[in-house]
């Protein structure tokens, strides 16, 4: 058996404990990086739902061949979801330092609208003797202009907002179960940009 003085016995315990924890620190952080990439099964939280109500007029009183007026008010009722898309998180858009981690994702988008034909109403219609009621179809694209209407309001409506607060909150909750204590969510718009320092 070679000869190992005490100094030196004491400095290769040291040397193999710090092989250790450097180890077992990293398998740790591999471990932590596999969880928080299982965020991407979820594909897209939904974290915020309004409903809105617009108001749709219209009419063709001006049209110089057609004798009389002709004008309708509209009611359309419609369900908006928003949330984050996760399905393009990758290792680049994670940082784990110990305790410490910062994520970047997608700012949130609209999901999904939703206007049932029952939430499609008609308030008023006043329609000159010698003209024609508004057809289904002319009702449909009001209905359908309301509707591209509402999906451009969307950010003016708060939506997006509120469901990048409510992501924030749903992550965070998340990550602290995962053993993290200082958590940064960052909202981007290309998600394969990494996480800026």
């Amino acid at each position: 058996m070679p000869f190992v003085n005490c100094k030196m016995r004491k400095y290769l315990i040291i040397v193999m404990g710090t092989t250790l924890l450097i180890s077992s620190c990293a398998s740790g952080d591999r471990k932590q990086m596999k969880e928080v990439l299982g965020l991407k099964n979820m594909s897209e939280l939904a974290t915020s739902k309004y409903v809105v109500t617009k108001i749709i007029k219209a009419n063709d009183n001006k049209t110089w061949y057609k004798a009389g007026d002709r004008k309708i008010l509209m009611t359309c009722k419609a369900t908006l979801v928003a949330g984050i898309d996760l399905s393009g998180i990758t290792a680049n858009n994670v940082e784990i330092e110990e305790k410490n981690i910062s994520l970047t994702i997608p700012k949130a988008h609209l999901i999904s609208i939703d206007i049932k034909p029952g939430d499609i109403r008609t308030a008023y219609e006043d329609i000159s003797m010698f003209r024609s009621k508004f057809s289904s179809q002319e009702k449909n694209a009001l209905a359908s202009q309301a509707e591209n209407q509402i999906k451009k309001s969307a950010d003016s409506l708060g939506i997006l907002t509120t469901a990048e607060t409510n992501a924030s909150l749903f992550l965070g909750s998340f990550l602290r179960q995962q053993g993290f204590e200082k958590i940064n969510i960052q909202f981007i718009d290309n998600i394969n940009k990494p996480f800026l320092r």
